[in-house]
């Protein structure tokens, strides 16, 4: 049986630069645009029966989110982000979703308001839509940047997004590097092994090799 050959230290470096490009090459692998809700307060419930309002967010071509913690109107509600409802949704990094908010009443479905929401709205990771009448809601999305009409914003966030990629970057390489270790300790013992075995067996032979000589020799005292 043959071993597998110790991997070289150059083939474990061009291993790990192969796969950072890799990870690199893949949209949104160090970072996520999810759209969190902060703060809402409705102004109004459209329900006439004397019940509580259901009400939920919604994008194009996305399933409904429900608040259920929102049933009374002029009410402030925060949220901290890890609801098991959240993330409202995903933005993507150059182009809009068509979003809303609603109440989903007995015979039909009102609408609170329907906008453009875009990665450019939040600064310092924070949008605050306001309806008149309606609802004023904020919402967070901690790697979405501002317009570029805000430049300082954008810059901030841009800096805040490598700052996280380098982290990102430097922990692959450290596992990438342990996993390459443990493999070449590996490779390396079992390599140790078979050429432990290889003595071994050297030595077996000499040892029956030594044994028919001494036989040899007894046989020919015995003649003699």
């Amino acid at each position: 049986m043959r071993w597998p050959r110790p991997i070289s230290p150059l083939r474990g470096l061009v291993l790990v630069v192969v796969l950072l490009v890799a990870l690199c090459s893949i949209p949104g692998s160090f970072s996520q645009r999810l759209v969190t809700l902060d703060t809402i307060d409705i102004f109004v419930t459209h329900e006439w029966l004397p019940s509580k309002p259901t009400v939920y967010f919604h994008c194009n071509g996305e399933d409904k989110v429900y608040l259920p913690d929102v049933k009374e109107a002029n009410s402030i509600y925060a949220f901290k982000g890890e609801e098991s409802w959240q993330p409202l949704t995903e933005l993507p990094e150059k182009k809009c979703k068509r979003c809303g908010l609603y109440e989903e009443d007995t015979f039909k479905h009102d609408v609170y308001d329907e906008w453009e929401l875009c990665s450019g709205d939040f600064k310092k990771g924070k949008y605050t839509h306001f309806k008149e009448g309606q609802f004023n809601a904020t919402f967070l999305c901690a790697n979405c940047t501002a317009s570029e009409g805000d430049s300082g914003n954008h810059d901030s966030s841009s800096e805040e997004e490598t700052k996280k990629t380098s982290v990102t970057v430097i922990i692959i390489v450290s596992v990438l590097s342990s996993v390459l270790v443990i493999i070449a300790l590996f490779v390396g013992y079992k390599y140790w092994q078979k050429k432990k075995r290889e003595r071994d067996q050297l030595r077996f032979l000499k040892l029956f090799e030594e044994g028919d000589d001494i036989e040899d020799e007894l046989g020919l005292g015995n003649e003699l």
